[in-house]
C-alpha cells in the first residue's frame, strides 16, 4: 500500500499544528484532516461568524482537494464538528451551496475546538465516482 501525502499549498512550516498530514491518498482515496477556517498565507486563524469560518474552511478543503486530484463531488463522507450545534441550521445553509447532487454522508457534533474557531471539517474523497 502506497501512501502519498499532500499538505496545503500555502502552509508554512512553522504553522504545523501536529504530528498529522493535512491529506493522504491511499489506494485512490484520499483522506483530508480536518480543516478549519485558517488563513495559511499569515498563518493565522480567522474568526468570524458561523458563515464566514464555513467558507474558509471548505475552501481550505478545496485546496487539499485539489492538491490530490479532486473535488469536492468526490467527497464521500464528512465529519464536521461545530463548537455550537445551535449553529448547525446556519452552518448548513453555506454547506449546501458547496455539495450539491449527490451529497457526501455526514456526521455532525458538537466538540471543543481550539482557538475559538467555530467549525471544522474533514473528509474522504474517491476519483471518479461522482
Amino acid at each position: 500500500m502506497e501512501k502519498k501525502r499532500f499538505s496545503h499549498p500555502l502552509r508554512k512550516e512553522e504553522f504545523v499544528t501536529g504530528p498529522y498530514s493535512d491529506a493522504l491518498l491511499v489506494d485512490g482515496c484520499l483522506y483530508v484532516s480536518g480543516q478549519g477556517p485558517v488563513d495559511f498565507a499569515t498563518s493565522s486563524f480567522v474568526l468570524g461568524t458561523i458563515e464566514e469560518e464555513t467558507h474558509l474552511t471548505i475552501k481550505n478543503l478545496q485546496y487539499l482537494l485539489d492538491q490530490g486530484g479532486m473535488t469536492l463531488d468526490d467527497v464521500i463522507k464528512c465529519t464536521v464538528h461545530l463548537a455550537d450545534i445551535n449553529d448547525f441550521d446556519r452552518f448548513n445553509a453555506v454547506y449546501e451551496t458547496y455539495f450539491t447532487g449527490i451529497r457526501p454522508v455526514r456526521t455532525t457534533v458538537q466538540s471543543g475546538l481550539v482557538k475559538g474557531i467555530k467549525v471544522e471539517i474533514d473528509c474522504i474523497a474517491k476519483k471518479g465516482i461522482a
